[in-house]
C-alpha cells in the first residue's frame, strides 16, 4: 500500500475518533452527573412510546469494557487500559506487516483502530475530572478513567423475566459501534477475502 492509501486511512481513524471524542463531551458538558452514585442523572428522550424500539440520550459512566462488561470491579481499569494497549500496538503491527490487505479489512483496522483510541482516551483522561481529583495522584486519577457511553435503546416488544417491560440494550458510543462493526466485517471478510484479494492482484 502506498503512502497516499496509508494518508487517507490515517485520516479516516482521525475523522472518527474526533467524532467519538466530540460526542462524549457534548454529553459531558450537558448533562450533570450524579457523583453520590445513586444514579438519578439526566436523560434525553429521543424516541419514546414505540412498540418496537425506544432510543434515549443518557450519561453513564463505564469502567469496564463494550456493553458495561467488568463495569464496576475493582480489577476493571487496569486489565481493560492494558488490553487496550495491547491491542493498539498488535493492530499497528499487523497493519505494517501487510494483513489488511483488501478494502474489508482496512475499513475494519480504521473502525477496530478509531474505536480503541476512542475509548482508551477516555480511560486516560475522564479520571482527572472527578470532583476531588486535584487532591489525587496522577497516577489514582489515570485509573479512576473510565469511558463515557450515552446512546441507550430499549426494545419494548422483546420481554423476559428480567426485563418485564422489554429488553434493554446496554449503552455504548461511538468507538463501541466502530468496534461492534469492525468485527462484522472482519467477519464477512473471511468469506470474500481471497476473491477480493485475487481483484486487487489483477489491478495492480
Amino acid at each position: 500500500m502506498n503512502r497516499r492509501h496509508t494518508l487517507f486511512l490515517l485520516l479516516a481513524v482521525l475523522a472518527l475518533y474526533v467524532l467519538d471524542q466530540a460526542s462524549k463531551w457534548a454529553i459531558v458538558l450537558n448533562f450533570p452527573y450524579d457523583w453520590s452514585g445513586q444514579y438519578s442523572y439526566k436523560f434525553i428522550p429521543i424516541l419514546q412510546g414505540s412498540e418496537w424500539l425506544n432510543f434515549t440520550l443518557v450519561r453513564v459512566h463505564n469502567t469496564g469494557v463494550a456493553f458495561g462488561t467488568g463495569h464496576g470491579t475493582a480489577w476493571a481499569p487496569f486489565l481493560f487500559l492494558g488490553v487496550q494497549i495491547a491491542a493498539l500496538v498488535w493492530l499497528i503491527c499487523l497493519f505494517r506487516r501487510g494483513f489488511f490487505s483488501t478494502r474489508l479489512l482496512r475499513a475494519a483496522w480504521v473502525l477496530i483502530l478509531a474505536g480503541v483510541l476512542g475509548n482508551m482516551t477516555d480511560r486516560l483522561v475522564q479520571g482527572f475530572f472527578i470532583p476531588g481529583a486535584e487532591k489525587l495522584s496522577f497516577f489514582t486519577n489515570m485509573m479512576n478513567g473510565y469511558v463515557v457511553d450515552f446512546l441507550d435503546f430499549s426494545f419494548p416488544w422483546i420481554k423476559t423475566e428480567m426485563f418485564p417491560y422489554g429488553y434493554h440494550w446496554p449503552s455504548f458510543n461511538v468507538a463501541d459501534s466502530c468496534v461492534c462493526i469492525a468485527a462484522a466485517l472482519f467477519l464477512i471478510s473471511s468469506f470474500f477475502y481471497p476473491q477480493e484479494k485475487k481483484e486487487e492482484s489483477k489491478e495492480a
